[in-house]
């Protein structure tokens, strides 16, 4: 998916949009996206700005975006604005290494389980060969009131 198709299953735009491209989807079990890392993102002005590293919750909301493109397009659904797709928990984060200007987080994201409408998922990241952060995912959709 480039990023054309990337923004019908988002609602975020920049500069909270933080995946790029889609290299792989497999509907109802992982998807594999990838975040370009450039000096340009607005939060290395202040994180740190001796030494620019990608905050790690950031990180983690990438993985959060990969899921909820893999959500709506296992669900044969676009976003809309009668309802959003809440990030309602994470677990067993761990942050192995800090993402720096120049790299290219890619972010592999996988379904465990799905029940009542909350959504499980495993998500990793790397740049390269080097793994940089996993967390647990827990996420669902919600109507707007």
């Amino acid at each position: 998916m480039d990023i054309q198709e990337i923004l019908k299953y988002l609602p975020h735009r920049y500069p909270f949009l933080l995946i790029d491209r889609v290299v792989s989807c497999d509907l109802g079990k992982r998807i594999v996206a990838l975040k370009n890392v450039s000096i340009n993102e607005p939060f290395f002005q202040g994180h740190f700005p001796y030494y620019p590293v990608m905050p790690g919750v950031l990180v983690i909301e990438a993985m959060a975006q990969a899921a909820a493109i893999l959500t709506f397009r296992t669900m044969n659904h676009l976003p809309d604005d009668k309802s959003v797709y809440y990030f309602v928990g994470i677990d067993n984060a761990r942050f192995k290494r800090p993402v720096s200007a120049g790299d290219q987080l890619l972010l592999e994201v996988g379904i465990v389980r799905n029940a009542r409408g909350l959504w499980k998922f495993s998500g990793k990241a790397r740049v390269d060969d080097a793994h940089v952060a996993e967390a647990e995912l827990l996420c669902t959709l919600r109507d707007l009131p």
